[in-house]
């Protein structure tokens, strides 16, 4: 009767619109009311207690330093970078955008922040080197997603956090499914173009490829220095986070002197908006899941699910059509707060490794965001272009079909993922 309750009100409130965190926090909070003796206080503090994890202080953090790197020129040098390199490929402003959005992921790590930095610069110049408006919108819309896959990604932070993982061992994980969604991404974009007619052209001099890769490498430190301190054992996420704050704080201000000190507090304002969204989310989706987990839901399933003799796979599949479902209505740290302590012990009894099926749920959160209704890079492109959802959604369809084959790839090929944690880490 409980789980009646909790769900019904949760689906209407969803049905009326109200914001996700809104619709976890209040059917999860009018459950223990009506059917627990916990008072409203105890609810409360049970929030705050969810959120009291080390692990999540390199949310604001991360989202901090790209918003420092998005809102000087590191996002113009790296797209020059990227260009120097891939434009003159037929389809070469497309695949810089790409390209470029691989590179911003990893210092970002977040999927509209990248569709924004990118985007902003690159449909403009796609557009001007006469690609159709559709093929421009497509490509920013949808490389935008890498965001979220690509270290270090604040999705997979949450994972971690919820399914009690290495993020390290997740960080690494996410490194070959990124690129080489990214790959696939530029191929499609690379066979589209010679379809439209685009002919190579005479790629820029290496002196110059060298002068743009300089240009943009106090940017692209950012990257080798979370990432590099993290894999090299010299810091955790977490603090890989607050030396990514100091770095790009150094570089915007002091070395491409383009944020001057008084527009720092409007960043950090922005910042802690972002944060306290995302953080709203987390904690009432972790108030939603703790009563799941107290009503044994998750054991529920899991045992029904053994005496149905699901294999592995069956169960991935379902899991898949479950999240991209789920990924176009809601917001990934949702979904994952609410998913992962129903589906992971699952999973695990099943066999599935843990750092693989949290990447398996990050390429289903990369679909969503570009899955209607609720895509988020959908509306973030269609604002930028002025496009109609409508006219985004077709435009980005080849891609997002792309990511769909890789999706079944990493699903079912768990090498894909495990790959690199396991030689750095051991199996």
């Amino acid at each position: 009767m409980s789980i009646a309750l909790l769900f019904g009100i949760f689906f209407f409130l969803v049905i009326l619109g109200t914001p996700i965190a809104i619709c976890l926090g209040a059917s999860t909070f009018v459950t223990l009311m009506v059917f627990t003796d916990i008072s409203p206080i105890e609810i409360s503090s049970m929030m705050f207690e969810k959120i009291e994890h080390y692990s999540l202080m390199a949310i604001p953090m991360f989202i901090f330093a790209g918003n420092l790197l998005s809102k000087g020129s590191a996002a113009q040098r790296i797209i020059e970078f990227a260009k120097s390199v891939v434009g003159h490929l037929p389809g070469g402003l497309p695949i810089a955008a790409i390209f470029a959005s691989i590179i911003f992921a990893a210092v970002s790590g977040s999927s509209p922040a990248t569709v924004v930095a990118i985007g902003s610069i690159m449909f403009g110049a796609i557009m001007q080197a006469g690609y159709p408006k559709k093929y421009a919108v497509g490509t920013i819309a949808t490389a935008g997603s890498l965001g979220i896959l690509i270290p270090p990604s604040i999705v997979l932070i949450v994972y971690g956090v919820t399914a009690e993982v290495s993020i390290g061992r997740l960080f690494m994980a996410g490194v070959v499914p990124g690129i080489g969604l990214g790959i696939m991404m530029m191929i499609v974009t690379y066979i589209g173009a010679r379809r439209l007619g685009f002919e190579r052209t005479e790629p820029q001099p290496f002196k110059v490829r060298l002068a743009k890769m300089k240009d943009a490498s106090w940017g692209l430190m950012t990257i080798v220095i979370v990432i590099g301190g993290i894999y090299g054992g010299i810091f955790t996420p977490t603090e890989a986070a607050a030396v990514a704050c100091v770095w790009a704080f150094i570089v915007s201000v002091f070395i491409y002197k383009d944020i001057k000190i008084t527009n720092i507090y409007k960043t950090a304002l922005e910042s802690a908006k972002t944060t306290s969204m995302i953080m709203f989310i987390i904690a009432n989706a972790m108030l939603f899941a703790h009563f799941l987990t107290i009503e044994n839901i998750p054991q529920g399933i899991t045992e029904a699910l053994i005496e149905a003799d699901v294999n592995k796979y069956m169960f991935l599949l379902m899991v898949n059509l479950l999240l991209i479902l789920a990924g176009s209505f809601m917001e990934p740290s949702a979904i994952i707060m609410i998913m992962v302590p129903l589906l992971l012990p699952v999973a695990v009894a099943l066999g599935v490794d843990p750092i693989h099926f949290g990447i398996v749920i990050t390429v289903n959160m990369e679909l969503g965001m570009v899955s209607p209704p609720v895509g988020l890079n959908l509306f973030v492109t269609s604002g930028l272009t002025g496009m109609s959802i409508k006219d985004v959604i077709i435009a980005a369809w080849p891609w997002t079909l792309t990511i769909l084959f890789g999706l079944l790839l990493i699903t079912y090929i768990p090498d894909i993922v495990l790959f690199l944690p396991d030689l750095m880490y051991g199996s």
